[in-house]
């Protein structure tokens, strides 16, 4: 505890989730020190390449307004208001994200909002950041962070609650994992990812339609773009990693031509440097992360990633990460200053959801990469907007409910399977009625 008698909390992790839960720990008066891996984002050292680009949506929305944040963020933010379909052919096909048109999600840069969490957060008095300083272990029992700076001397910071807000690979939960019961599991997609551009054409406009998540869909890999503020694009292509159509395949400039020209015949006139991309940005792999317990006796608690990482695919990842702190500063002010049944309420009321979030993220793989271009599937999408807009109150759309609301991912999961048994049970009556209705106008024309 800090001289003064506040809580002094360390977080290790100055990411996304790290730096949102600094401000608003260090709104509530607490203690706080940041250590981050990485240098001062301030500094000018981003390097690209790994999916810079974000989905802003109700869920972080929300978060970044409690943290007074979400206008200047939402200003450099472009808003997305449904996925623009480019069919092999070079047809367009634009699919809303909801009924209501002026619903959106938003394509934000990571690094901008990356700053602006970290920003708010140290401007603070009670809120200290370290940058170029990197977790090497951790004391469960003190609790205590050993950080290591500069060449090889480490320093041990004790504190009275450490949380580990350091993504995916968190060196928190290394330490975790060493205790008795401590149940982990990584899944890796057979897919990779690499990053790569559409430039802003010679005004400066954008080259595709500004508002909109692109996507590519063909059948077993896709590519998406998202756009920036500068009128380019990011754009991702999501391909296995092994087989005979995979970044394994290529061996050359030419193959990597030669697949965009026949995977993305009319995206390759936009991207020049799509070749220098291809060669210099790394392919990334994506996991799927859970565990139990978050968090250990009161003293040690996961945040983020470091919990739950999931993939890419429902948008949702940072948006869930936003959550969870707002989750766990209600939880420090049910309880406080009792540490451990803060930890725990939090635990109960996220473990459950981000596990639904997990399976959901998958689920939406499969829909972007093999659904979204068939002619059924954009039927279904009709239908499903039909049926929010007459009847909102008895059906709304998953991706509504896990996209435009704060319904938690596990209940938005059970309520869309109790729908869609509802409209299948419609469905087949409806067939029953008319097959019936069919037979009898039959006799009655036979007699």
């Amino acid at each position: 505890m800090a001289p003064d008698g506040k809580q002094r909390f360390v977080l290790v992790g100055g990411g996304l989730a790290g730096g949102l839960l600094a401000t608003f720990l260090g709104r509530s008066g607490y203690e706080v020190e940041l250590f981050e891996r990485r240098s001062d984002p301030q500094a000018g050292n981003f390097v690209g390449g790994r999916s810079i680009n974000l989905a802003v949506s109700v869920r972080g929305i929300d978060a970044l307004r409690r943290a007074g944040l979400a206008e200047e963020v939402l200003h450099s933010a472009i808003p997305m208001r449904g996925r623009m379909i480019h069919a092999l052919d070079g047809r367009l096909y634009f699919q809303p994200y909801d009924k209501d048109p002026t619903r959106c999600i938003y394509s934000i840069g990571r690094g901008a909002l990356n700053a602006a969490t970290l920003n708010a957060a140290r401007r603070y008095p009670n809120v200290r950041v370290h940058f170029s300083a990197r977790c090497v272990d951790v004391d469960l029992e003190r609790p205590a962070a050993r950080i290591a700076r500069d060449g090889d001397a480490t320093e041990e910071i004790a504190c009275d609650a450490l949380i580990g807000v350091d993504g995916a690979f968190s060196a928190v939960r290394r330490a975790m994992q060493r205790c008795d019961r401590f149940d982990y599991s990584q899944t890796y997609l057979e897919h990779g990812y690499k990053e790569l551009a559409i430039p802003p054409g010679g005004d400066g406009a954008w080259r595709l339609e500004k508002n909109a998540l692109h996507i590519w869909p063909r059948r077993s890999y896709m590519m998406i773009a998202l756009p920036n503020p500068d009128g380019s694009f990011t754009c991702t292509l999501f391909w296995p990693f092994e087989g005979s159509s995979s970044f394994a395949s290529i061996r050359g400039d030419d193959d990597v031509r030669a697949f965009f020209e026949r995977s993305f015949p009319d995206a390759v006139p936009l991207m020049p440097t799509l070749l220098d991309d291809f060669r210099r940005n790394p392919t990334g792999s994506m996991v799927t992360i859970r565990c139990r317990p978050w968090q250990y006796e009161g003293r040690v608690v996961l945040v983020g990633d470091a919990a739950h990482a999931v993939v890419p695919f429902y948008g949702q990842g940072m948006n869930a990460a936003f959550e969870d702190c707002v989750v766990f500063e209600e939880c420090l002010r049910r309880h406080a200053p009792d540490l451990r049944a803060a930890f725990v309420d939090y635990e109960a009321r996220r473990l459950p959801n981000t596990d639904a979030l997990a399976d959901l993220a998958v689920d939406n793989f499969v829909e972007m990469r093999d659904k979204t271009a068939s002619r059924r599937f954009r039927a279904y999408k009709r239908l499903d907007r039909a049926l929010h807009r007459l009847a909102p109150f008895w059906y709304t759309p998953l991706y509504t409910l896990v996209t435009f609301t704060r319904t938690p991912y596990a209940e938005a999961a059970r309520r869309a399977r109790r729908q869609d048994r509802a409209v299948a049970a419609a469905g087949a009556i409806i067939l029953a009625a008319l097959a019936l209705a069919a037979v009898s106008l039959a006799r009655a024309i036979a007699n």
